[in-house]
């Protein structure tokens, strides 16, 4: 039986709201406290989540003795900082992507992790859901014969503000490290499933992309991969002037449409991916009904789940793959032209 898990979140915006909305819907966790940079923003929150403790800062809420586990939701460059400081604290780690913005501070938050020997997790929710879970045993099966090509675009169509975070470079803006690191894990995992992996790394990656006249940070990217095996990738992101996020998966004896690769269920959608199998008549749809519970509990359910194997890693989205996802950003942002100053 899986104990339940204390939860504290830091910080307040959109992402730590959804995520507290979907703990609730979780068979494991419970939301105990959530920090902010403003006590009285805490407190709101604390109030719409049900009272949990109100911390007036990020170090308050490390301190907390019945918080086990913390959600860290701010913006990218903040990432590291926060989540080396819960690992120092004895606090498991559950960290939105992108998890760093550069290889090197990735690889210091996975050594904090091992040495102070807690857990942790990148949050590509996506990768708990039913919906990737089918797709891998698919690939896995060889229901599409030998994998041969993944396709994988999130490109999200927004008016240009140069307030918003997505084009403001200190904070990490543009697409690459906001959408594109979606079908880069992606890509690695699909690739992975093919020898029964949970990633796999490729062998050769090339990226390129525009960046913004006025913000200077990218606004649409390319790149393509290939992986062992000689399974090719195309992927791309944006924000400007396409509108796509979809994925698709193809084989020796036919592929996957997946309408929906990214934000399965987010909005308690009912899902489908589509099989097409050469040689039959018609293709075969798959769905994946919303069973009322949230995007975001399956992964709070996964951490908790590793730590009552005795686990400090997710099978799902391992350490070594998050060093990885975030090598293929740094070359992606290379060839870009793109580079971001330290925090």
């Amino acid at each position: 039986m899986v104990k339940k898990l204390n939860w504290g979140i830091i910080t307040t915006g959109w992402i730590a709201r959804k995520f507290a909305t979907d703990l609730r819907q979780s068979q494991t966790g419970r939301l105990v406290a959530v920090g902010a940079r403003q006590l009285a923003d805490a407190e709101k929150f604390a109030a719409d989540f049900g009272g949990a403790r109100a911390h007036g800062s990020y170090e308050a809420l490390l301190a907390d003795p019945e918080v086990e586990a913390v959600y860290i939701g701010t913006p990218h460059p903040w990432h590291a900082e926060w989540a080396i400081k819960a690992a120092q604290a004895g606090k498991h780690i559950l960290c939105e992507k992108p998890l760093t913005l550069r290889r090197a501070d990735t690889e210091r938050v996975i050594a904090a992790a091992k040495e102070h020997r807690v857990l942790f997790m990148e949050a590509f929710m996506y990768r708990l859901h039913p919906q990737t879970k089918k797709l891998v045993e698919l690939v896995r099966s060889g229901a599409i014969g030998e994998l041969q090509l993944i396709r994988a675009s999130f490109n999200v169509l927004m008016a240009f503000n140069p307030e918003h975070r997505m084009f403001k470079k200190e904070l990490g803006g543009g697409s690459i490290l906001d959408l594109g690191c979606y079908p880069v894990s992606f890509a690695r995992h699909i690739a992975g499933a093919a020898t029964g992996q949970a990633f796999a790394e490729p062998v050769e990656f090339h990226g390129t992309g525009r960046l913004h006249p006025q913000a200077g940070t990218d606004d649409f990217a390319t790149a393509c991969a290939k992986y062992p095996g000689d399974i090719l990738a195309e992927l791309s992101c944006g924000s400007t002037f396409v509108n796509d996020n979809a994925a698709s998966i193809h084989g020796t004896k036919g592929w996957i449409d997946v309408p929906n690769p990214f934000t399965p269920g987010l909005e308690g959608k009912t899902e489908r991916i589509i099989l097409h199998r050469r040689g039959t008549d018609a293709p075969e749809t798959i769905e994946f009904k919303s069973p009322g519970v949230g995007l975001y509990a399956y992964e709070a359910d996964a951490v908790a789940e590793a730590l009552a194997r005795g686990e400090r890693e997710v099978p799902e989205a391992p350490w070594a793959d998050s060093a990885g996802i975030a090598g293929m950003l740094d070359q992606w942002l290379e060839g870009v032209g793109l580079r971001y100053d330290a925090v």
